[in-house]
């Protein structure tokens, strides 16, 4: 039995495929189509799948979506009558909707295969059950609380619930238009970060202010009794006049949220190519830590309902990693699990998650959730496409490559590192990685600067040995997916001070054999040479998704200053 989950028509478009209860396959429509967050039918995605399982469109059983036109239908419908200023909003969601129930036959052709043909039965998972099941059925828990929080789907943007085995129960939901996704991308907008899903950069420039306009952040979004927030109407266009959110075949857009009523709260929105002040720093605190509250406010309710100590966390808001480094420790939960796609990307795992387990009752698989489920390294076409370019290498076996890559990042160089399956999810794991010494300094100006040309406050994660995290940071706890922020011991921080942000901090991988054997590795390799444990790890990219080819990779490298790249087991050195 075959199912295809999806996440379509809305951001980060993604496909996944199972066997029975075996995934297959799962990657995001972004890395195919070289379009960041992707917004439409995920074709390429579905077609990937497709392909490595070796089969075709037609012995899919079932296509699982994650999203469900019908849910909360008459609470729209209501929200609807009594905000008719809302109509071009609604006019594009509903839109949006009958997209989906069309979904079959718009795969059928664009993958050029016959309706008639493909037997597979549609099924629709509300977004945040989705979400929840993401989370839930690829943990290791039994039993937890789950918690999603996000922007908004399916007229919803939090939902609480409890799992055991392979159910699911829906406890409390906070519905549209309250968000408080929507919120810190209102105030990612006011700051002049205008994209979607630049939400990370406002939580990367947190840390260099001071949370001032605590006050004002409880006026946008005020906290209630009962894990309850609301937003306040007169500051968001999204309660009254409606905010234009496309999802086109291409980077999704989200209008405008705040009023100009908002700038009584918290000044002028700062303009493109406005240099960052003060004022812009401390909004930036201001906004992470009162998300913080909330997501805090939200966990220790849920933890009151259920009387649970494990918590499974997703939904964009779980992107949030320093938020997830606390979460523990301000609600009394003694273990959490975020999955390496909490955003929506996730969501089509978990649609299929949901069917397979919770509606058709299948067992669920035990064991370590990859998050390498995406395209795999042929070595043959990477020979091919280097010989073609006419790019000089050389050619290691595995142990000597990862004591030459070791040696030239003991040295300062920068390496693309570009091995095994892509990661699934925003994180590069070390498999689609760009890798530095963390003992540099300087490492953090270099890399913004040279090869991601990106803020210059945006701050760069360490992968850690495992066996070496309890000696590096405060908080052991293991962080396979780079899900939390961990405070570095202070005595350690000069030890790896190119990965520690402004604040004592860093966002942490820990990396075991199991997991990642050639990454492992890799680090044992420079701990070896230099006695480190750890090292820089971030995205293969430069203001575009993850690099998916191996030609993606090469360009990649080609127009940074990336001192070498390792493709599978060919070495390219910057002459």
């Amino acid at each position: 039995m075959y199912t295809l989950g999806i996440n379509a028509y809305h951001g980060d478009a993604s496909a996944c495929l199972y066997e029975g209860g075996r995934l297959i396959a799962a990657t995001e429509e972004e890395r195919i189509r070289r379009i960041k967050h992707w917004a439409g039918l995920p074709t390429e995605a579905v077609r990937f799948c497709l392909r490595a399982a070796g089969i075709g469109l037609e012995q899919v059983d079932y296509i699982a979506l994650s999203r469900n036109p019908r849910a909360r239908l008459l609470e729209k419908i209501a929200y609807g009558l009594t905000h008719p200023q809302l109509g071009r909003a609604l006019g594009s969601r509903a839109a949006n909707a009958a997209a989906l129930g069309t979904l079959k036959s718009d795969l059928c052709q664009e993958l050029g295969s016959s309706a008639r043909r493909v037997k597979a039965r549609v099924v629709y998972v509300e977004h945040h059950r989705a979400h929840l099941a993401s989370a839930f059925m690829a943990s290791p828990f039994e039993e937890a609380a789950l918690l999603s929080v996000d922007g908004m789907g399916d007229f919803t943007s939090v939902m609480m619930g409890i799992g055991r085995g392979n159910r699911m129960k829906v406890l409390k939901t906070i519905r549209y238009p309250h968000s408080v996704g929507l919120f810190y991308t209102a105030i990612t907008q006011h700051l002049g970060f205008p994209h979607f899903g630049d939400e990370y950069k406002v939580m990367g420039l947190a840390p260099y202010g001071e949370p001032l306009y605590a006050d004002a952040m409880q006026v946008l979004l005020p906290i209630k009794a009962g894990g309850r927030f609301e937003v306040n109407p007169a500051y968001f266009r999204h309660c009254h006049s409606g905010v234009q959110m496309d999802w086109p075949g291409g980077a999704p857009r989200i209008g405008t949220l705040l009023t100009p009523a908002a700038t009584s709260l918290l000044g002028p929105a700062r303009q493109a190519g406005e240099p960052l002040s003060d004022h812009h720093r401390n909004l930036a605190a201001s906004a992470q830590q009162h998300c913080e509250s909330v997501v805090f406010h939200l966990a220790g309710h849920l933890r009151q309902l259920t009387g649970l100590d494990t918590l499974c966390l997703a939904g964009g808001v779980a992107q949030n990693s320093v938020a997830n480094g606390k979460i523990c420790t301000e609600t009394g939960f003694k273990h959490l699990f975020v999955p390496p796609a909490a955003h929506d990307a996730g969501t089509a795992m978990g649609a299929a998650l949901f069917h397979l387990h919770h509606t058709l009752k299948l067992p669920r698989v035990e064991g370590f959730t990859s998050p390498y489920t995406g395209a795999d390294t042929d070595e043959d076409a990477i020979k091919a496409l280097l010989d073609r370019e006419g790019v000089p290498y050389s050619w290691y076996d595995w142990a000597a490559l990862t004591e030459r890559t070791a040696a030239l990042l003991a040295r300062g160089a920068v390496v693309g590192w570009y091995q095994g399956r892509a990661e699934f999810g925003p994180r590069a794991l070390g498999n689609r990685s760009i890798l530095a010494s963390p003992a540099k300094a300087d490492a953090r100006e270099r890399l913004n600067a040279k090869i991601k040309r990106r803020e210059s406050f945006r701050p760069f994660a360490p992968a850690v040995l495992a066996e070496a995290v309890a000696a590096l940071f405060e908080d052991d706890a293991p962080s396979p997916y780079m899900e939390r922020v961990s405070r570095v011991r202070p005595e350690q921080q000069g030890r790896i001070p190119g990965a520690v942000h402004v604040d004592g901090s860093a966002r942490l991988q820990t990396v075991d054999e199991h997991n990642n054997p050639l990454f492992y590795r890799l680090l044992k390799c420079f701990y070896a040479q230099t006695g480190v444990p750890a090292l820089i790890n971030t995205s293969f990219n430069e203001n575009e998704p993850l690099v998916d080819a191996p030609k993606d990779a090469l360009n990649c490298y080609l127009r940074t200053e990336m001192d070498a790249l390792v493709l599978g087991r060919y070495l390219i050195i910057r002459s």
